[in-house]
């Protein structure tokens, strides 16, 4: 089962990573969408988030979850081949935001599907399943190295827009694979004594986490960190990509998408890592870390400039990010799993992402829209200051980790 859940793994990243890294060049200088425009299509993935992940997660418990995998990723692929005809930003947001509405399930999915299968195998998650998740991160850098070619001068040389149609592409192949080759993930069989609440014939018992103040403490901190969570993936590559700091023609403006790639080859390392940190520290420090990352990340992209040391904070940028990113998502999820009963598992996974890419990411987009459109802008020329923008990201995950440490508690057991 290994090999299949490893391609699940890599398509699963493969159609996000296609697209989603250059949409702000998409939006910005092919279509010259303002930073408030902007700011409300990259936050559709939030708003997708938002019920989405949840919906799917408790039919998924209720049904089969690797048939609402396949038939998710059918319809995400079919509404990506309409984004490329669509010039408004509203229309755009619109379909974008059904897109998403297919496609931001499927991450919880991804995961309670792989808990499910190797839990059933007699393995541990912890474990075995961020070896397997490294591939998704594959998954990414090859789709942002293949839309790169084809995006740029020295390759193919299309527009942007064929990205969502490699995005397609990659959708309807994972699509048939589910179908055909994920085993069968159907809800356990349990004895009910009595009548079924309203709740549980409604599947909403994940909800029912909140009640327990170390769960309710952990979503209200995804929420969050959640806010940070897309802000280098919303405005990095156009911030690679702008002539005003790095000139048209310099390794740093033309291979944009290959270096932040970096920061995806990063994850593959820290991912491996997060079975010995988990053991070893524990959530609450694990999370810590990312936090704490998160302002390193976004620090070091507010002194980079054009020049070979801004070139080395770039990189270094890249390689923080890895840790940024995934002690926060892998070892977030595998604590979800670690903490909720399996007939919950797919919606339990669906309620942090409701908080982590749902409510966090439309706060953290609109807001950063809002205020660079406002503060940090020019609105005739549409030219960013980027230094305060980076600078202004930090502080904010700066206080949310200092507040993280002061208010979460939770003793840490090493795992076995």
């Amino acid at each position: 089962m290994k090999p299949r859940l490893i391609i699940m793994n890599f398509l699963q990243f493969f159609v996000w990573g296609a697209w989603m890294m250059t949409l702000a060049h998409y939006g910005f200088v092919e279509k010259h969408w303002d930073g408030a425009q902007f700011g409300l299509v990259f936050s559709t993935m939030g708003f997708a988030s938002l019920i989405m992940p949840t919906l799917f997660g408790i039919l998924a418990d209720k049904w089969k979850a690797n048939y609402v995998y396949a038939g998710l990723h059918l319809l995400f692929g079919a509404t990506m081949c309409f984004l490329p005809l669509i010039d408004l930003p509203m229309t755009f947001f619109w379909v974008l935001l059904l897109a998403m509405c297919f496609y931001m399930p499927t991450l919880g999915l991804n995961n309670a599907i792989g808990f499910e299968v190797l839990r059933k195998n007699g393995q541990d998650p912890t474990i075995d399943f961020p070896p397997i998740r490294v591939w998704g991160t594959v998954g990414f850098i090859a789709a942002m190295w293949l839309t790169n070619f084809f995006t740029k001068e020295w390759g193919l040389g299309f527009s942007i827009k064929v990205s969502f149609e490699i995005a397609a592409v990659g959708a309807f192949i994972l699509s048939v694979f589910s179908f055909i080759f994920l085993p069968t993930i159907e809800k356990e069989k349990t004895i009910k004594i009595g009548r079924q609440s309203l709740v549980e014939k409604l599947g909403l018992q994940a909800f029912s986490l909140f009640k327990e103040k170390k769960m309710a403490i952990f979503f209200i901190f995804s929420l969050l960190l959640g806010g940070a969570l897309q802000l280098t993936n919303a405005y990095g590559d156009s911030f690679l990509q702008d002539e005003n700091v790095f000139p048209k023609g310099s390794i740093i403006n033309n291979l944009s998408t290959i270096i932040l790639s970096i920061s995806q080859i990063s994850e593959t390392l820290f991912i491996l890592a997060i079975p010995f940190f988990m053991r070893r520290f524990g959530i609450k420090n694990v999370m810590l870390i990312s936090m704490l990352a998160w302002v390193v990340r976004f620090g070091l992209f507010g002194f980079a400039g054009n020049s070979a040391f801004g070139f080395g904070l770039i990189v270094l940028s890249c390689i923080v990010y890895g840790m940024a990113f995934d002690f926060f998502n892998i070892s977030g999820a595998l604590f979800v799993q670690k903490n909720t009963r399996p007939e919950i598992q797919s919606s339990a996974q669906g309620v942090f992402m409701l908080m982590t890419n749902g409510i966090g990411a439309v706060m953290g987009n609109i807001i950063a829209g809002a205020a660079i459109a406002k503060w940090f802008e020019n609105p005739a020329t549409l030219e960013k200051d980027w230094v305060h923008i980076w600078l202004v990201f930090a502080a904010y995950a700066l206080i949310v980790a200092i507040a993280f440490a002061l208010i979460f508690k939770y003793k840490h057991q090493e795992y076995s």
